[in-house]
């Protein structure tokens, strides 16, 4: 009986997985996915479902509950940088910069912008929809690979700023802290090591493969890329106005983290969002549009989220999952490995860090408080961890990336997979080692 119970879990999981390959909604495959669990183990149906203690429902509502307004309040303010042109300021700054001649430093400069962005609480889709426009011209005009184009953007937004950096206002950084009850600067020095070792590998990949593309003859026409139709804006905020509410909303959570001021990150975004939506009036037509927007763009990704650790909870009380919790449990060596490989593992079956983490810390979190690791540890460790194979080829952010850009799995994805892979992987590496001999 304990081998079917096992088996129901895996064919779940594998339906996630294949489901979300073949296009389908999570929000249909989770609760699929769920059933098959509940009847291989033998559980009870409907409490198991919607029941009112530990069931598929009580896994979505309390996501939701608890990380609704992060996820509000970001896409409300990715949208007044966005439509306001203040991320497109800060990009044409930047590559005003670094300058736009040599191909290296115009892939340096793309990965510098997509990092600012994100660390400054941008939605990454929101970064691609605004760097796509401005890096497709400067490709052409040095006629070099457009596949090359994942390597900066996927490092800068899936890596480094995702994970790693103290305060960062990732929901991925944010989903620990309800809980371990630490802050979004846990494990600063942590963070820091890891963020560096990333930067290096993503540094060193983007130069190794430019130069391995252009020893091939690889150019532009290679590609076949339709020109875009998206017209940059004209009347756009300084690059100083534009940062501001970046560089505000990074400082409100160091202090209020340092402080120990609760929901720091819910009041850091809305003090952005003011003070973005005074700073840009006069560069939107309608605050009432780009708040409805954002508002809108904010419920599917909770959802889909909440969705990925509601497939988690039914799992993790499944009688089945005694078995995989023991042997993840049990993984030799120091007790942050067998973390790092469940954080891995459930990254990679449902292609989102988040919803590892809702899952991770769910089922694991006071197991490995009780080993006697820091809280600050297993934050920072668990969530360096859950992105190291998050990238797969039915991760949204992948898929959404290859529309855009016109690439596809065949010619767009090995890049982006290795780059983001590796840089997460190292990282982990360090900031393991780094863990033990520190903590």
């Amino acid at each position: 009986m304990e081998i079917i119970q096992v088996i129901g879990i895996v064919i779940a999981i594998m339906l996630i997985i294949y489901g979300a390959m073949k296009g389908f909604s999570i929000l249909i495959v989770a609760p699929i996915a769920s059933i098959i669990v509940i009847v291989t183990n033998q559980m009870e149906l409907f409490s198991s479902l919607i029941g009112k203690e530990s069931s598929y429902m009580t896994g979505l509502t309390g996501f939701i509950i608890n990380f609704f307004a992060v996820f509000l309040l970001g896409a409300i303010l990715a949208q007044y940088i966005d439509k306001s042109g203040a991320a497109q300021s800060i990009a044409q700054k930047i590559l005003e910069k670094t300058g736009t001649e040599k191909p290296f430093p115009v892939l340096v400069a793309l990965l510098m912008i997509t990092a600012i962005l994100t660390y400054g609480g941008v939605s990454l889709f929101v970064v691609i929809f605004v760097l796509i426009p401005l890096a497709k011209p400067l490709f052409k005009q040095l006629n070099i690979a457009w596949n090359l184009v994942t390597i900066p953007i996927q490092v800068g937004l899936g890596t480094f700023t995702m994970t790693m950096l103290p305060a960062t206002p990732s929901i991925q950084n944010v989903v620990p802290t309800a809980y371990l009850g630490t802050t979004l600067t846990a494990a600063p020095m942590l963070g820091i090591i890891g963020a560096v070792v990333a930067i290096a590998f993503g540094l060193w990949y983007m130069r190794f493969t430019l130069n391995k593309s252009l020893a091939n003859g690889e150019t532009f026409a290679d590609f076949n890329v339709k020109d875009s139709n998206e017209e940059l804006k004209k009347e756009i905020p300084s690059f100083i106005v534009s940062i501001i509410p970046i560089v505000l909303l990074i400082a409100v959570i160091i202090v209020g983290s340092a402080l120990k001021v609760p929901n720091i990150i819910v009041i850091g975004l809305a003090t952005a969002v003011i003070v973005s939506a005074i700073l840009f009036k006069k560069y939107i037509p309608s605050q009432k549009t780009v708040i409805n927007e954002g508002a809108s763009g904010s419920i599917m990704p909770v959802f889909f989220t909440s969705s990925a650790v509601a497939f988690g909870v039914v799992i993790t009380i499944a009688p089945g999952f005694k078995y995989i919790s023991d042997f993840i449990l049990n993984i030799p060596g120091n007790p942050l490995i067998s973390l790092s490989v469940a954080s891995a593992l459930f990254g990679g079956i449902t292609g989102s860090a988040s919803g590892a983490l809702g899952i991770v810390m769910e089922a694991f979190g006071q197991s490995y408080l009780a080993m006697g690791l820091s809280p600050d540890v297993i934050h920072r460790v668990s969530a360096v961890a859950s992105s190291v194979i998050t990238l797969m080829p039915h991760n949204g952010a992948v898929l959404t990336f290859l529309a855009l850009t016109g690439l596809t799995h065949q010619n767009g994805f090995k890049y982006q997979f290795i780059a983001v892979t590796g840089a997460n992987l190292l990282a982990l590496i360090a900031v393991i080692i780094a863990a033990i001999i520190i903590y």
